[in-house]
Parts: C-alpha cells; structure tokens; sequence
C-alpha cells in the first residue's frame, strides 16, 4: 500500500511528481529533497534571462510559497541524499537522516562536467544551478575575455547572452560545427555564422589541451592546436552526467548512463525515475533512451507519478515524442524526434539562405526528428511526420 513518498530532486521533474500525486487523489504523506537550499526553480532561464538580469533570481521559481503549501508535502532543501537502502525501503541524507517510503521518485539531474584542474582556479564556470548563474553573472559585468569551451545547448546560449552583456567572446568546440550531434555539420554551421555576426568567432574542430593561470586564476585556454587564448573566464559546457553517485551500492542499475528503468520507467520495485537522469526504455524508438529536455522532465514526471499510483500491474510504457528548443540572440531552434548528426537532412519549408526554415531529418528512410529555425509555425504540421517515424516498422 502506498502510504509515504519521497522524491529525490527538487527541480522541475521532482516538483511537477508532488503536483501529480496530489491531483492524482494520493493523500499520504510526501517529502521532497533537494540538495540544493532553493525553493523548486526552472533552468532554462538560466543561461538567459537569469544571466542576463533581464529576470530576478526570484522569478525562475516554479511556483510560490502559497503553492507549495497547499500541496502539503514535506521540504527537505539543502540536504542532499547520500545513499538508497531498497531492502529497508530508506533514503539516507546528508545530515545523517533517514526517509522511509513505500514510493521512490529518483530525480535528481546531471552534474556538470569540468576539466582537470579547473576547480583550482578562479574564473572558471560551469552552468547548471542558479547559484552558478549568479556568480557568472558577476564577473560578465565587468566585461571580461570570455572563452566557452563547447558549442552545444548551454555553451552557445552562454555566449550569446555573455556577448549581450558586453563581454568580448569566443567559442571553442572540438566538433565540426555547433550542435552538431543533434543538428549535424550543414546545418549547425549555420549557428557559427550566427555568432559570427555578433562578434562572437566559434573555433571548430579543435579541443582544449589545458588551463593556464596565475596566482590562482585563470588567464588563458591553451589549445590542442597550440593555440593560446587569453581568458579573463571560462565557461565549461561540455556536457553532463548522470547524478548518481549516491545510488551506487544500492543495487539499482545506475552510471554514467543514467537510472536504467524500464519502460514504465520503473527501475525496483516501487522505485521510478523522471527527468535527465532516467534511462527508460522507450518502445517507440525500440531503445534505451535519457533526454535532457526541459518538456521530458515534466511529461515524465507526470507519468511516473501516475504509474506508481497505478501500481506496477497498471502501469503504462511512456512513449514521448522528444521536443527541444534553444534561444541565441534573435534566433530560436525547436526539434521534434531525435534527430543525429549520420541523418539525411531535407528543407521542407523556407530555405537556408534567409534563415527561416525547416527540416526534416531521415535515417534509413524513415523520418527521425524536423528542426524549425525561426518557425515555429511552420514546423507545426510535420510532427506527425516524426511521430510516425517513430513506430515500429
């Protein structure tokens, strides 16, 4: 019987299980944990309107203090879980606590990835708490030498609103082009000319061999090529992985892949995971897969709450259909599908030259994922189009 659930994450995955399990009719009790000693805020906002100081801090909560205490759960903010025990059914907690539960959600996120050394210096920066915004946001002010070191999601919205607040701005990415796992090489060169056009060089193909500093602070990007880049601060984004580390021993299958569930994302019996951290197995695509995706933290969430309500017998496959976006300067990329950098790539709408776009992306013939590229409308119709790629033949 469910009695007592505790949810391990207090971002957006976490807090939207809280909402579902009471509008789902659960009246037990409920604590949520969080490591960090925030009340539950979004991250998107982040590396935008955040860093920017278009919004304050305040304003990236997802909700208030009057919602949260209507939904009569249990906070437990900066306090992180140290370990899982599944035979005694236990949470255990930084501060040496213990939370009992019939029901887990596993929510905890990614960590971002840093470099050898990097902790050792001041100046360099990863992008991933609302605590690193501000204190990025501080030193942008002073309008330093910025080097990004990665071209992905984070890497180019940093830089674009590190270049808005007048920071001289470079990126390095050791792929051919920006984004160019998901976007591929044509088109995610196309974000390189878009820097280009605010100042911002992208230097491609080439990786970071080290750190430089003097007397405890960064001062330049030394690169694979021997290139030296003077740097006032760095921002590492460069990826993330799986927050983990507190489970292991636990006897949950769970690394650098994520928490592997399955495809009820189940992962132990009474033990679900939602967010960037779960790896469930998703029938549509036939594979194992872990977005991180502000929409699939929400949906997920939803189902993992509605899933351990209906207990495991009840309980439904979650099939979502991907959907990602990115804002950089005045341009805004939305994605359905799972598109990759090996797919064949169509202009179905608009054309490359004006901007305005989108794409259809295939892969053996069947349809993976359509980018729109300032077109938001447009790209409206062919979702369909993706969601039957992704059944099975």
């Amino acid at each position: 019987m469910l009695r007592q659930v505790v949810v391990v994450g207090a971002s957006a995955a976490g807090l939207t299980t809280v909402e579902a399990l009471r509008r789902g009719g659960f009246e037990g009790k409920v604590t949520l944990v969080g490591a960090e000693p925030h009340l539950p805020y979004d991250r998107p906002p982040l590396s935008k309107q955040v860093l920017a100081g278009d919004w304050a801090p305040e304003r990236a909560r997802l909700r208030g203090e009057d919602h949260l205490d209507g939904l009569d759960v249990e906070l437990v903010l900066g306090n992180a879980a140290t370990g899982l025990d599944l035979a005694q059914r236990r949470v255990e907690l930084a501060d040496g606590g213990k939370l009992g539960y019939d029901g887990l959600v596993i929510a905890t996120g990614v960590t971002a990835r840093s470099l050898p050394g990097a902790q050792e210096l001041a100046g360099v920066h990863v992008l991933r708490t609302l605590d690193d915004a501000l204190a990025l946001r501080a030193e942008l002010l002073a309008g330093p030498r910025v080097v990004v070191v990665g071209a992905g999601l984070i890497g180019c919205e940093v830089a674009a609103t590190a270049r808005k607040l007048g920071a001289e701005v470079t990126i390095v990415e050791p792929l051919a082009a920006p984004m160019e796992r998901v976007l591929g090489t044509r088109i995610g060169g196309m974000i390189t000319q878009v820097h280009a056009d605010h100042g911002v060089p992208v230097r491609t193909g080439v990786g970071v061999a080290s750190l430089a500093g003097s007397l405890g602070r960064v001062t330049a990007v030394l690169l694979d090529d021997g290139t030296k880049l003077p740097a006032d601060v760095v921002v590492l984004g460069i990826g993330a992985t799986p927050a983990v580390g507190w489970l292991q021993g636990s006897g949950l299958a769970a690394g650098t892949a994520g928490v592997e569930c399955d495809a009820t994302c189940q992962a132990a019996p009474g033990v679900y995971a939602a967010g960037d951290v779960a790896s469930w197995l998703h029938l549509g695509l036939g594979e194992q897969v872990r977005l991180e995706h502000r929409t699939n933290a929400t949906e997920q969430a939803l189902a993992v709450a509605k899933n351990l309500l209906a207990g495991t017998g009840s309980a439904e496959p979650y099939q979502p259909l991907p959907y990602f976006w990115t804002d950089q300067y005045d341009l805004k990329i939305q994605g359905f599908g799972m598109p990759g950098a090996q797919d064949e790539v169509e202009v179905v709408e608009g054309d490359l030259e004006s901007r305005k776009f989108v794409a259809l992306y295939r892969r053996a013939g069947r349809v993976t994922g359509a980018v729109g590229w300032n077109s938001a409308r447009a790209m409206r119709p062919y979702r369909q189009q993706v969601l039957d790629g992704m059944r099975p033949a």
